[in-house]
C-alpha cells in the first residue's frame, strides 16, 4: 500500500479510529493516500480537511470542472495513485469511459469550451512551468469569464494536487481496483 508504515481500519484506536469512522460515514471509505497519515492522526484529519474545504465547500466551480483539473496536475505529474482516483471521480460525473480516455490522452483534441480549455492550461503551466506563470495567466481566465473566485479555486485545487501528488509519488502510495471505487461524490 506504501513504503510507510500504516494502520490500517481494524488496528485502529482511540483518535485515529474516531477519524477512520468519520471518513467512512462522510466518504464512504478510507483512501490509501490518507491511510499514509495514520502514524501522525492529528496530521491526516487536518489534511481531509483541507481536501474538503478545496473540493466540496460551496464553490462557483462545479465538481466536474474541478476534477478535470485534479486529473490534469495528476497526469502532468504522471501520478498513477491519483490519475486512478480522478479519472474514477470524472467519470462519474461524464459516465463515458471513452471521453475519459481521450481527455488522459490529450484533453486538447476534446471538445471543450474556452473556459475549461483556459482552466486546464493554466493548472498544467501552474504544475510543469510554475516559475513561469504571470499576471497574465489570470488575465487570460478572466478573458474566458472567469471570476476571481473561481480563478482561486482552479489555483487552489492544482495547488493542492500537486502537493498530493507528491505524497503519493514519494511514500509509493499504490491503488486497488477495490480501493478506488465507492466514495461519495
Amino acid at each position: 500500500m506504501a513504503w510507510i508504515k500504516t494502520i490500517n481500519e481494524d488496528e485502529a484506536t482511540q483518535e485515529l479510529k474516531i477519524i477512520y469512522d468519520n471518513i467512512t460515514k462522510g466518504r464512504g471509505r478510507v483512501s490509501n493516500i490518507l491511510k499514509t497519515h495514520s502514524l501522525k492522526p492529528h496530521t491526516m484529519q487536518t489534511h481531509l480537511d483541507l481536501y474538503m474545504s478545496i473540493m466540496f465547500s460551496k464553490s462557483k466551480l462545479s465538481r466536474e470542472k474541478q476534477e478535470m483539473v485534479a486529473t490534469v496536475v495528476s497526469l502532468a505529474n504522471k501520478c498513477p495513485y491519483c490519475i486512478n482516483h480522478h479519472v474514477e471521480a470524472l467519470n462519474h460525473y461524464w459516465k463515458s469511459n471513452e471521453k475519459v480516455e481521450m481527455f488522459c490522452k490529450d484533453y486538447r483534441k476534446l471538445e471543450l469550451g474556452a473556459k475549461e480549455s483556459a482552466m486546464l492550461e493554466y493548472s498544467k503551466k501552474l504544475t510543469l512551468k510554475q516559475h513561469d506563470m504571470t499576471e497574465d495567466d489570470i488575465n487570460k481566465l478572466r478573458d474566458v469569464g472567469f471570476e476571481d473566485e473561481e480563478i482561486l479555486s482552479i489555483n487552489l485545487i492544482a495547488s493542492y494536487f500537486n502537493f498530493v501528488n507528491r505524497i503519493a509519488l514519494g511514500l509509493g502510495v499504490e491503488f486497488t481496483e477495490h480501493e478506488k471505487k465507492g466514495y461519495k461524490y
